[in-house]
């Protein structure tokens, strides 16, 4: 059977880098990579349908969907997880020193279904902040205007309003007319030291430390998707990618934890892996649906009463059947 010759589109991470080198094969696939930036992945692939395999945002692929429009149907490749607490942004010099100070306040965002916003206002309402209790705030960070990559209609008693059209989240931050700012990437004013901008927690491995060790949740934030068309006429093509990607990512543990000379540019990586390995274990960052069943269902669930998912979905419905057993010796 001849290879079947693919596009795939997916960040550039030491857990994909494998399979665009070559280092890893996936069976039956000749892949033809784009490394890309989410941003750039996401629009296109669900404004365009631009790729046969995409790394998705797992926000976004939800909602879809939920609406039974999704082109794309996912594999449990987690390509993006995060904890979230360092997501969270706010002015310094107005009087917020708690989570429980963010109600009434204007808070920028640059979309409503970002999934990294999600699990952020998920951890809000962990300290009785609602989504409602806040005014949100949309619009570009750095550039005026960003539109959302897929419509979403939202609760009755959320309140979102555009940003003015000639001005940025940037900007806004740092006069001081939004509170804060809630988004996967910070803002410039933040990465410049603003004197008056910083974290809602201060420390925010400790806080996320914490919030894992009574919820055991590591947020996901990506998946992998298949053009739904493709995976429906080639069913064995969700398992090999599953293995592929495994594969790949076990390399670059193995690279990571091989501190003779570190893989990354950054000081302190023993301290840092033992540190994680202390909290999760030794399995730090798991494919596959079984292990990860609460935190999928945890999202859903925020997904859902957030106003982004039309219905509430179940985890047993959001990849591609051949995902959710793999065999065994």
């Amino acid at each position: 059977m001849a290879k079947l010759t693919l596009s795939l589109a997916m960040g550039d991470y030491d857990r994909t880098r494998p399979i665009h080198d070559g280092r890893v094969q996936i069976d039956g696939v000749t892949p033809v990579t784009q490394l890309l930036s989410p941003e750039e992945m996401f629009f296109r692939a669900f404004r365009h349908e631009a790729f046969d395999i995409s790394e998705l945002s797992f926000s976004s692929y939800c909602v879809k969907t939920a609406e039974e429009a999704s082109p794309y149907v996912a594999v449990p490749v987690f390509l993006s997880r995060a904890f979230r607490h360092s997501s969270i942004y706010i002015r310094t010099d107005k009087g917020i020193t708690g989570p429980e100070d963010l109600k009434g306040r204007r808070i920028g965002i640059a979309e409503w279904q970002l999934t990294a916003n999600v699990w952020a206002r998920g951890i809000l309402e962990d300290y009785g902040v609602k989504p409602s209790d806040i005014e949100w705030v949309r619009g570009g960070m750095h550039a005026p205007g960003r539109p959302e990559k897929i419509k979403v209609d939202l609760p009755e008693d959320v309140t979102v309003m555009s940003a003015p059209e000639d001005t940025t989240l940037d900007a806004m931050l740092r006069a001081g007319e939004i509170d804060g700012f809630i988004g996967p990437r910070s803002l410039a004013c933040f990465d410049e030291g603003h004197p008056h901008v910083g974290r809602l927690f201060a420390d925010g491995i400790r806080a996320a430390s914490e919030h894992y060790e009574r919820t055991g949740i590591f947020p996901i934030m990506h998946v992998l998707g298949i053009r739904r068309t493709i995976a429906d006429q080639n069913p064995w093509l969700p398992g090999a990618l599953l293995k592929g990607f495994t594969q790949a990512k076990t390399m670059a543990e193995t690279a990571l934890a091989d501190t003779s000379a570190t893989k990354v540019t950054m000081p302190f990586v023993e301290d840092t892996l033992s540190q994680a390995r202390q909290l999760i274990g030794r399995n730090l960052w798991t494919y596959g649906v079984p292990g990860n069943e609460h935190v999928l269902d945890t999202f859903l669930d925020m997904h859902h009463r957030q106003g982004l998912s039309k219905r509430r979905l179940k985890v047993e419905e959001i990849f591609h059947p051949a995902s959710y057993e793999a065999y065994s010796l």
